[in-house]
């Protein structure tokens, strides 16, 4: 059997860069002692929802201070560290990103969104730049992958059994899910059935209020939540992952053996 403890954290990011990394800084020195894995949200860097500055345009690059600082928290606190911030791109709109850090402080993979927010009237795509569909995020932790996706990628069940295919038996989502008329309800229902239909875990960190809903969570390969944060602004849950409940959901419920259709990305 292998196992870890995986953590997701959650905090409202402002426009005040350097509030917001010492937060989450903070979050992961907190976490850190009792975890082995940290997951934070995204946009976890920068964020305006109400378009305060919408000219701005605000991001950094990978060596940037604020990848920089996240680096060497997860040194600090040896553990894997996983957060979304805006990645300038040269070309155009910056990409949203996540990065994977390895308790090494080492830059270990990076994920930009694929899926942009064009829904519930919003348009990500207006100031962010899609990425392709190239290579899916995953890596370990005391030997049980771990696939990573952003917020509206939720929402693509393609998506996470891609990650699936790639050997992933956990899927954490770091995201800014915004509030509205039952998007409370999605959020949970979704996280619901992507850890059900994949019997995986799935481990959720999203930004908090005014603007979004908070609840980040940790599913298990089973549907049941293992633990939430609620509301409460900087805040986090933490679990345990164990390969041995993936085992056992997987023969109780072996959909992954049974399934008759792949899924990949659109050439």
């Amino acid at each position: 059997m292998s196992e870890f403890r995986l953590t997701v954290a959650q905090f409202s990011a402002t426009l005040d860069v350097a509030r917001n990394r010492e937060l989450s800084v903070s979050l992961i020195a907190q976490a850190a002692p009792s975890s082995d894995l940290v997951v934070i949200p995204e946009n976890a860097m920068y964020s305006d929802p109400a378009k305060e500055q919408p000219d701005s345009g605000y991001s950094e690059a990978l060596d940037g201070d604020f990848v920089t600082a996240l680096r060497e928290a997860a040194e600090r606190g040896g553990t894997h560290v996983v957060a979304g911030f805006t990645e300038t791109n040269p070309g155009g709109h910056p990409y949203n990103t996540l990065v994977h850090i390895a308790p090494t402080g080492e830059l270990d993979g990076i994920y930009r969104k694929i899926h942009l927010y064009d829904a519930f009237g919003y348009r990500e795509s207006d100031s962010v730049t899609a990425a392709s569909a190239d290579t899916p995020l995953t890596f370990a932790v005391n030997g049980i992958t771990v696939g990573a996706a952003t917020c509206y990628d939720l929402r693509f069940p393609e998506m996470a059994r891609w990650l699936v295919d790639h050997g992933a038996d956990v899927l954490v989502y770091p995201a800014a899910w915004a509030v509205g008329p039952m998007k409370e309800l999605h959020w949970e229902s979704l996280l619901r059935a992507r850890a059900i239909e994949n019997t995986t875990y799935v481990a959720a960190a999203g930004q908090t209020g005014p603007h979004c809903t908070g609840q980040s969570q940790i599913i298990d390969p089973l549907g049941i939540t293992r633990a939430s944060a609620g509301e409460e602004a900087d805040a986090f849950a933490t679990a345990v992952i164990s390969s041995d409940r993936v085992a056992q959901v997987r023969r109780t419920n072996p959909c992954l053996e049974n399934r008759r259709f792949v899924v990949g990305p659109q050439a």
